[in-house]
């Protein structure tokens, strides 16, 4: 079997990548495609998510053995693990986390599984727009998250406050004692 993956990004509206890969292939296998594809370098520590149909994260397959499962709980690494071992229905949705820094993810749909026909290696069989900047420079966007914030007078509450309305007297700085103190009231 061939699984057919289509491949997106919410970054950039025109990228998209389509991938066929034998379905006996390993997770691995789809990574370096994706890599390949994108023109991305293999130095990032990349995960995939098999997801529900929100999108929200359920398995992980990781590049490396992080040794950070339970006895109980199943690990997966990308070279051990077959796509047919966690994908058996089309639509089935995966997130590829690019960027490990800053999250940034590429959304993936097994789009199609075509019976009868096996690949010895991956193909890109579509190749639509650039794909995002692999990394991100963190100070870079850091700053850009700074300049998208409104700090105007009213961030930190009410406009309507004037300093001069503000008594002193009503607060006991470091004068010791119960605040509580039934006597003083």
């Amino acid at each position: 079997m061939v699984y057919k993956f289509r491949i997106i990004s919410d970054e950039v509206d025109d990228f998209l990548r389509e991938i066929k890969i034998d379905s006996d292939a390993s997770f691995y296998d789809l990574h370096e495609a994706i890599l390949k594809c994108t023109g991305y370098k293999d130095d990032q520590m990349t995960s995939f998510f098999i997801c529900d149909d929100d999108w929200e994260k359920e398995i992980e397959i990781t590049l490396e053995d992080m040794g950070t499962g339970s006895s109980e709980e199943d690990t997966f690494v990308m070279k051990d693990t077959r796509l047919s071992e966690l994908l058996e229905d089309e639509k089935q949705k995966l997130i590829y986390v690019f960027d490990p820094l800053t999250e940034r993810v590429f959304f993936i749909e097994l789009a199609e599984i075509i019976t009868g026909k096996d690949l010895q290696h991956a193909v890109c069989s579509r190749k639509e727009g650039n794909p995002p900047q692999q990394t991100v420079d963190f100070d870079e966007q850091m700053k850009k998250m700074d300049a998208s914030l409104d700090l105007d007078e009213n961030f930190y509450g009410d406009q309507e406050y004037d300093v001069d309305d503000f008594d002193p007297d009503g607060y006991d700085i470091g004068g010791g004692g119960n605040p509580y103190d039934e006597d003083k009231y």
